[in-house]
């Protein structure tokens, strides 16, 4: 079966930093935009990160910019969301997925996005 997982979530404090993964089994993600979306209890998910599979195009929401980068190694099968001077505020379930769209970054709408992970917690607490 098609599957993605995101792993690297836990407990940091503010201004700490995490890495995330996200790893596909069943298919391979070098040809396809991968997007990280996260979600607060009673709050709309929103779009994090997206990275798109031609093109190298990169997208970021404002208040992750210069803070998030998104990566991949598509010798691993892997994307990558490195998280730097964490803030309480980006508390939240983190999901990773993909479309076969192409270059849906541009857009980054959710509802392009058929495949998702299971999320991983991050909390940043002190």
């Amino acid at each position: 079966q098609l599957q993605l997982v995101e792993s690297g979530g836990g407990l940091v404090q503010p201004g700490g930093s995490l890495r995330l993964s996200c790893a596909a089994s069943g298919f391979t993600l070098d040809s396809h935009d991968v997007g990280w979306f996260r979600q607060v209890p009673g709050k709309e998910r929103e779009g994090v990160s997206c990275i798109s599979g031609t093109g190298g195009r990169t997208k970021y929401a404002d208040s992750v910019k210069g803070r998030f980068t998104i990566s991949r190694d598509n010798t691993k099968n892997t994307v990558s969301l490195q998280m730097n001077s964490l803030m309480p505020e980006d508390t939240a379930v983190y999901y990773c997925a993909t479309t076969d769209v192409v270059d849906t970054c541009t857009d980054f709408l959710e509802i392009f996005f058929g495949s998702w992970g299971p999320g991983t917690q991050v909390t940043v607490s002190s």
